[in-house]
Formats: C-alpha cells, structure tokens, sequence
C-alpha cells in the first residue's frame, strides 16, 4: 500500500482536513493508500518512508518523489484533477 504524507505547519488543521478529504475521496473510489498528516519541521523525516506528498506549501526542495497540489483540496479548485492525478500515482 502506497504511503502519501500530507504538510503544513503544525500539522494539525490544514493537513489533518486535507488528509480527511483525499482519504474520504479515495474510499469512495475504492483506492487504498495511507495517508498521513505531519508538521513541516518534521517532514524531513517522515518523507523518507513515503510514496508521496500532498504540499499545502510549495515545497522548497526535491524529495525524489512526487509531489501533488494540497490546496486544491482545500478550495476545490482542480481538485478532481489533482484526486485523478493521486489516484493514478496509486494505481501504478
């Protein structure tokens, strides 16, 4: 099962209402994956067992692995786009 890390800065509000939606919407489509919320000081740590990462915040460097837009979940804005996107990442 792929491991997808969600950030933000406490990792507790934004990332915790992210991962609540992206787990929600990939249940309803029948994908399984872990996912995570973290705080950004802890990120470098906990990235190096993930698959993935959803960024609230533009990441500042490459973590070698890929890395989908949090926001969109958030506003809703291309979030279809981006769920399609994490979802074919799983599949893979």
């Amino acid at each position: 099962m792929k491991k997808i890390i969600v950030a933000c800065g406490s990792g507790v509000a934004t990332s915790q209402t992210v991962v609540s939606k992206l787990e929600r919407l990939l249940k309803e489509k029948g994908v399984k994956a872990e996912v995570e919320a973290v705080d950004m000081k802890s990120l470098d740590s906990y990235i190096k067992d993930a698959d993935a990462y959803v960024s609230i915040v533009k990441p500042t460097k490459d973590y070698g692995i890929p890395v989908f837009n949090g926001v969109s979940f958030l506003t809703g804005m291309g979030m279809e786009e981006e769920l399609n996107k994490i979802i074919d990442f799983i599949k893979s």
